[in-house]
């Protein structure tokens, strides 16, 4: 009877502490080193959305095992709505596809908030490779089997997918480097001629393309780039059915109150609908794309894992 009543003692404290959230800095989890799309992308929604939950947003960069580390350290916080994970297509629906033994499921350890962005990839290439366009480096890398080196960031990842449909269509056989932290150094590596070629998301290689130190020869998108006007889509390089990106979305520990989550989600689509945060998504090679709710977030992220997992199959993606 005294623990009922104690219980029932502590329902005001709970609703109000609800009510009153955030009352301290929340923690963003963003599961791949500094550089890629992923940070870029947290990084711009930071201070927006710092303002208007009237908290510190303190950004931590958790890389590794292609994501995994990241996706693990969010789901085992505490489910208070302190500890947001920025999640891509790779960390919730490619990896449980390719990783046979995770510790956790994101799709039940995880809650949906909303998706923030869709972020197309890019084929680029160290310039030293004689190639203009994707035609020329097919052509390339059939007369030079098992020669080249493509990198990817992570065994599970979606860049590492695009390359091996690629790859299967046209018969190539190259060589995978997967890199330790995320899209960033996978890119540097490339730059650097420790790569020859690789997909990577255009938020993670704009810096480089504009600086010259890597060639771009087609994009991902169904149509081109408002950013990167003159790369060709692999549609218009003869591959129709070549339409993949990198969406990315808000995520919460399983458990977390609804009102939390309901409020994270009006924050965030607010954080969005702010013009100097779509302007500088726009610069960094990301799209602003919101979900018409939590549930259809949820949904989504569903159906994404289903196709990913389909594509993982059939291209025997396994863990390096």
């Amino acid at each position: 009877m005294k623990k009922l009543l104690f219980a029932f003692l502590l329902i005001p404290l709970f609703v109000n502490a609800q009510s009153n959230y955030p009352t301290k800095p929340v923690k963003v989890i963003i599961p791949f080193a500094p550089g890629g799309a992923s940070d870029i992308v947290g990084r711009i929604l930071q201070p927006r959305l710092s303002e208007l939950l009237g908290q510190p947003i303190v950004v931590e960069n958790r890389a590794g095992a292609a994501g995994n580390i990241g996706v693990e350290a969010a789901a085992r916080s505490p489910a208070d709505g302190y500890t947001l994970f920025l999640g891509n297509v790779g960390t919730i629906s490619v990896n449980p596809a390719v990783f046979p033994n995770l510790a956790v499921n994101p799709l039940t350890d995880l809650v949906a908030v909303t998706q923030v962005v869709d972020v197309p990839s890019v084929l680029i290439a160290n310039p030293s490779l004689p190639v203009a366009s994707v035609k020329e480096f097919v052509a390339y890398a059939r007369a030079n089997q098992g020669k080249l080196n493509y990198g990817s960031p992570g065994s599970g990842s979606l860049n590492r997918l695009e390359t091996e449909l690629l790859r299967r269509m046209e018969g190539l056989d190259m060589v995978h480097v997967p890199y330790k932290g995320g899209a960033g150094p996978a890119v540097a590596g490339l730059a650097g001629g420790e790569t020859q070629a690789m997909f990577t998301t255009a938020a993670s290689a704009m810096g480089m393309i504009r600086a010259g130190r890597v060639k771009l020869l087609a994009v991902t998108s169904a149509k081109r780039m408002a950013q990167l006007p003159e790369a060709p889509t692999m549609i218009e390089a003869g591959y129709p059915d070549f339409v993949t990106g990198s969406w990315q979305g808000v995520f919460v520990p399983a458990g977390t109150p609804k009102e939390i989550v309901e409020r994270l989600y009006a924050v965030t689509q607010k954080t969005l609908a702010t013009p100097e945060v779509a302007e500088r998504l726009a610069k960094a090679g990301a799209d602003v794309v919101t979900s018409a709710s939590q549930a259809a977030f949820a949904e989504f992220v569903a159906a994404e894992t289903k196709r990913w997992a389909r594509v993982a199959k059939e291209a025997n993606a396994t863990p390096d």
